[in-house]
């Protein structure tokens, strides 16, 4: 009867302060995703904190420390898997990189909670909680910076909207205008657009471009045979 012989209600009271500090702290986590309407919201916020809590927490007590920091650097790998599922590619932008960010946050306060670390675990969830709350205003205040200023790295992508039955040729003629006006592309990729006709999205290696010469460029490629439209976006999302 091992199962017996292992209960030890004086550990068994500190894992429950554990997993209780994990759900506390996880949960005021998951309270700011939740009410931003995130991905991953008070729940999930919730429940990444206490398996962290509780993989470390037994490895505390079956192990001691060492194993404990073995475990704990599995949780970190394990989490980043999950975090991976949040993140989404719309409409050539990447989204959800801060929500998997939180979570591995999220998975660090419950680590410290398994650890018998309370006050660091707290502490911990004051820093995530101000990095995703006061911080904000200053990404506002950046985000409305003119995005086609020399000091501003953006993401530019050049698109145009061709038949199929001329995607080769509206493509390579594309991609010839691009590297004359002296951009280079480090991604090409081809899109449906409606039954008779694809986007092509070309992304450009420059990070700042001029906007007024751009413009101008795009003007030069609308012009061209079988481009039914041209346009281009930056793009700060990455």
């Amino acid at each position: 009867m091992e199962s017996l012989n292992n209960i030890n209600y004086g550990s068994l009271i500190d894992t429950a302060i554990s997993l209780g500090a994990a759900f506390l702290f996880g949960g005021l986590i998951g309270l700011e995703r939740q009410y931003r309407q995130r991905t991953a919201g008070l729940r999930t916020n919730i429940l990444v904190a206490i398996g962290a809590a509780i993989f470390v927490d037994a490895a505390n007590r079956l192990t001691g420390h060492d194993g404990a920091v073995h475990v704990m650097a599995y949780v970190v790998s394990g989490i980043g898997f999950l975090g991976a599922g949040v993140i989404m590619r719309e409409e050539g932008n990447v989204r959800g990189i801060n929500t998997a960010a939180t979570l591995w946050a999220s998975g660090a306060v419950g680590a410290c909670a398994g650890a018998d670390l309370i006050l660091e675990a707290g502490l911990a969830t004051l820093f995530v909680l101000a990095a995703n709350t006061l911080l904000r205003p200053v990404v506002t205040f950046i985000n409305r910076q003119p995005l086609d200023t020399i000091s501003v790295e953006v993401t530019n992508s050049v698109y145009i909207i061709t038949p199929k039955h001329a995607q080769k040729h509206a493509l390579k003629q594309f991609i010839k205008t691009l590297e004359e006006a002296g951009y280079q592309t480090q991604d090409i990729e081809v899109h449906q657009f409606g039954s008779d006709e694809v986007e092509i999205q070309a992304v450009l290696t420059a990070s700042a471009v001029d906007g007024d010469e751009m413009d101008k460029l795009i003007a030069k490629i609308a012009d061209q045979e079988f481009v039914t439209q041209a346009f281009w976006s930056p793009s700060t999302t990455d």
